[in-house]
């Protein structure tokens, strides 16, 4: 109820699907890619792009909590492999901070339906816990 002001009824609508469909499997889930078909809501959209606007209702609902908690884990296995990092601080710290960031933007939007973005977070995380190149004399 208090996000009913700030967002569109739509989404509303289409979280609560999300949630009705998770509840109807809980562990598997209604499979990759069926909500849009058994969302109703998603179906009367005059544009149905058969997501729910939120990448945690999404595996919850296609993917059960099995797929909750590997996106979960995913996120949690990154985060270490950041603080594990050879870079100087500043560039794991805003690494971190962004890929934080989109994580809450993904959670109440569809930020990660798009391939840049997606492919910008692989880039951002490659590059922020690769081993620095360095210039090291040839060993002799």
């Amino acid at each position: 109820e208090s996000l009913r002001g700030r967002l569109t009824p739509h989404r509303i609508e289409l979280w609560h699907d999300a949630l009705h469909l998770a509840r109807e499997d809980t562990v598997l889930g209604v499979g990759p890619g069926r909500f849009g078909e058994l969302s109703t809501t998603a179906a009367q959209s005059l544009v149905p792009d058969g997501k729910p606007h939120s990448a945690p209702l999404q595996m919850a609902a296609e993917q059960g909590m099995i797929g909750v908690l590997l996106l979960a884990a995913a996120f949690c296995w990154l985060l270490y492999a950041l603080w594990r990092s050879p870079r100087p601080t500043p560039v794991v710290l805003t690494a971190g901070a962004a890929l934080t960031v989109l994580a809450a933007i993904a959670a109440l939007g569809n930020a990660l339906s798009f391939t840049m973005v997606s492919v910008g977070v692989g880039l951002l995380a490659g590059l922020a816990t690769a081993h620095p190149l360095t210039d090291e004399p040839a060993r002799k």
